[in-house]
């Protein structure tokens, strides 16, 4: 199931931490990145905060420019981005701002937790997620339910956590302010988790006032069946790779990138590549990569479409080389279509060779 593009949204000291323990909440941003935090809030479906973050801040999460609001309506959409939060207990204060302010508002709670939240009178719908909360369940009934394609999250520091280590941040900005906090007992960004090996990409920079914004997107590949934010990313650029094959009336027009377990873009290739008129684009990127490469073994192989088990243009087929490669992940958005080659289950293939292949239909 698809669901929305999730965005994080946070502000820290240079030594990570979210706010002091004074009574009052620090101010890290000033007023111009206050002004830019509106602007992304104005851009998306909806803002998710935590029921810690209600707690504390008692915040309205509301688009503050006539202007930009005004630009909402004109464009069709609703005056206010919908307000999320999450709550296990459901413990909430009915009379917080966030129920009174701005327009609808959804509250995502396990099954008493959604008893508890009606007993209350919370002014929100209530949508129980089962026993226990699930991110990628959440996610879903958004996207579905909600018509929701974008989503910021504000916070706080448990949420990113839980959505890093689960691999469904698409993007991650980051604000950072020119001060310290230094009290072990303040709130911290994110805490301990299993995170995904490798590194984040940086993909912009930008000085706001006298904070500095970073943009991150996640690069290491999901594991196993469940996809991650980051096969998103990569299938998306094997689908670009595909617009760079010849034209053919004869062969489909395919992109492939090989992906190490840490991020580490291994090879790339597309269909006809380098004047070969029958090269597959698994064929074309594998025969980039280091055979001997260990990091094959717990790569990844986007591909545009659902890797060949049978042609006829060359002995060896891609779903072959894949697995001789010793590649036993693939991510791919469409099944092969029996336009050329009737029967053809490349997937089918792959899972007997002990592979896990991951579809992503909406791509």
């Amino acid at each position: 199931m698809p669901h929305p593009y999730v965005l994080l949204s946070a502000a820290v000291s240079l030594d990570g931490y979210l706010d002091d323990t004074g009574p009052e909440r620090l101010l890290l941003s000033g007023p111009a990145d206050f002004d830019r935090v509106d602007e992304v809030r104005a851009s998306v479906d909806a803002i998710l905060v935590g029921a810690g973050t209600l707690r504390a801040d008692n915040p309205r999460l509301l688009v503050n420019s006539p202007e930009r609001r005004a630009a909402r309506l004109a464009e069709g959409r609703t005056e206010y981005p919908l307000k999320v939060t999450v709550s296990g207990s459901g413990e909430l204060d009915p009379a917080a701002r966030f129920w009174h302010t701005g327009g609808e508002k959804v509250l995502y709670t396990t099954d008493e937790g959604a008893e508890r939240a009606r007993v209350l009178g919370i002014a929100a719908d209530v949508v129980p997620l089962g026993a226990e909360l699930d991110w990628r369940r959440l996610l879903e009934h958004l996207h579905a339910a909600r018509g929701v394609r974008r989503l910021m999250v504000e916070g706080g520091g448990l949420i990113h956590t839980q959505l890093i280590t689960q691999g469904l941040a698409d993007e991650l900005q980051l604000a950072v302010a020119p001060l310290f906090v230094g009290d072990p007992e303040a709130p911290r960004l994110f805490g301990p988790g299993a995170y995904q090996g490798g590194r984040l990409r940086l993909t912009g920079t930008r000085q706001v006032g006298d904070v500095v914004l970073m943009r991150y997107e996640p690069t290491a590949p999901g594991t196993g069946p469940l996809p991650s934010a980051a096969d998103h990313h990569w299938l998306a650029l094997a689908c670009e790779l595909a617009a760079l094959c010849p034209p053919s009336g004869t062969a489909f027009s395919v992109g492939a990138v090989v992906v190490a377990a840490d991020g580490t873009e291994l090879a790339r290739g597309h269909s006809r590549e380098g004047g070969d008129p029958v090269v597959h684009a698994e064929e074309a990127a594998l025969a980039k990569a280091d055979p001997t490469d260990p990091r094959l073994a717990t790569a990844t192989v986007y591909s545009s479409l659902e890797p060949c088990a049978r042609r006829a243009s060359r002995p060896a087929s891609c779903v072959r080389l894949i697995l001789d490669a010793g590649v036993r992940r693939v991510v791919t958005a469409w099944r092969e279509p029996d336009t050329f080659v009737e029967g053809a289950d490349g997937s089918g293939v792959l899972e007997s060779g002990g592979a896990t292949v991951v579809m992503l239909p909406e791509l």
